[in-house]
């Protein structure tokens, strides 16, 4: 059979669960996931297989309203994901009854000239009847070539948007080897998964404004991996929040981290982390450069 290979690119507003869907097609985890909007910053590719088909899956920030310089970077890295793709998939929360906020965002991707799907998640906990009228008024208003009704969490309705999929990208040659879930590197991805922790665990005790930057990454004589990362956050008062008391909090968010990092990687893994507090760090070039972002003014 002739091999497949084409580009998805993900899109959606904060919280549409498109980090969540790009797991699931892909069968294992290749993006973090937080309760916290907005927690995909850079264009991360997921690598999915289906029969002869390679789908590579831009998983993109999510579309919102930009006020800082991150947040021009991060929509613009959305918009960048769309470009040259082979199908556009817009992931809608179901459970949301205004859509006022998608309006921007149908406005734009009107008159695209890519196969656009609709994917309306988290259907799980949505009755049927109002599914199907909020699918009719999206198609109207975007004219998306078909609609998908899956929950990412649960897995319903993946395998038949993953066939499909599959079946829309052109015969090409496959763009990574087989055994290949994602583009980001170890030292990128054990920074993301640290910074999924500190999420999960600081709930909104933490603002939004903290990120984690790798520092050093090793392979020991041993074949384990050495690796050191910085919590940056941006006031001094946040500093007890992630410290804990005594430390217990930086422990606990190190020590999750690092049993994730190490199943991940398959070796045993140390982990060390420490805490800067820098005002301005969100305006820091080469922490765009770090985690693939386009310096925006």
């Amino acid at each position: 059979m002739t091999e497949k290979c084409g580009l998805v690119a993900v899109l959606g507003a904060p919280n549409a669960g498109k980090s969540t869907l790009v797991n699931a097609l892909v069968g294992q985890k290749v993006a973090i996931v937080s309760a916290k909007a907005q927690t995909t910053r850079a264009r991360l590719m997921g690598i999915a297989l289906e029969g002869e088909a390679q789908i590579i899956l831009a998983d993109t920030p999510g579309l919102f309203e930009p006020k800082r310089r991150l947040d021009r970077a991060m929509v613009s890295a959305a918009w960048d994901g769309a470009q040259e793709a082979d199908a556009i998939l817009l992931v809608v929360d179901a459970r949301k009854k205004k859509r006022d906020y998608l309006e921007p965002i149908l406005a734009s991707l009107k008159d695209r000239p890519e196969r656009k799907l609709l994917v309306l998640n988290k259907v799980d906990s949505t009755p049927k009847e109002p599914l199907l009228v909020m699918a009719e008024a999206l198609t109207t208003d975007a004219q998306f070539d078909e609609v998908f009704f899956v929950s990412a969490l649960t897995g319903d309705g993946v395998p038949e948007l993953k066939q499909r999929l599959a079946a829309l990208m052109p015969e090409a040659v496959w763009h990574y080897p087989e055994d290949q879930v994602s583009d980001a590197s170890e030292r990128l991805m054990a920074a993301e998964i640290t910074r999924e922790q500190l999420y999960r665990q600081l709930h909104d005790e933490l603002p939004y404004d903290s990120t984690v930057r790798p520092e050093k990454y090793l392979t020991r004589k041993d074949g384990s991996i050495e690796i050191h990362q910085q919590i940056v956050i941006a006031r001094e008062s946040q500093r007890p929040i992630v410290l804990g008391k005594g430390g217990a909090k930086i422990k606990a968010i190190g020590e999750a981290s690092r049993k994730e990092l190490a199943q991940l990687l398959e070796t045993k893994v140390h982990l060390f982390l420490h805490v800067k507090v820098d005002e301005r760090w969100a305006d820091a070039k080469e922490i765009y450069e770090e985690i693939g972002l386009e310096w925006v003014k």
